[in-house]
């Protein structure tokens, strides 16, 4: 299961009136080696309670567009002393 299947299965427990611990339990059951951790659905959950009950995943500011490895960070030593 991706991250958005868990989302709206989140999200179903929290239309159905589950509290936390019950919507952690029912993925834990069904998809033990997927297990959600606590502060997931309790952050989930005050989204919904605020009125966000989109299940996409939110733009994240300020996080890089690549990935900087070894081979694309390439400092020249030289240039430390210009």
């Amino acid at each position: 299961m991706d991250k958005k299947e868990f989302r709206l299965l989140i999200k179903h427990c929290f239309l159905k009136g589950k509290n936390i611990v019950e919507a952690k339990t029912r993925p834990d059951a069904e998809f033990p080696d997927t297990a959600l951790g606590k502060s997931t659905i309790k952050d989930r959950y005050a989204k919904f309670r605020s009125g966000e009950m989109s299940t996409e995943d939110g733009e994240h500011i300020g996080r890089p567009k690549e990935v900087i490895t070894d081979e694309n960070n390439f400092k020249n030593p030289q240039n430390d002393f210009e």
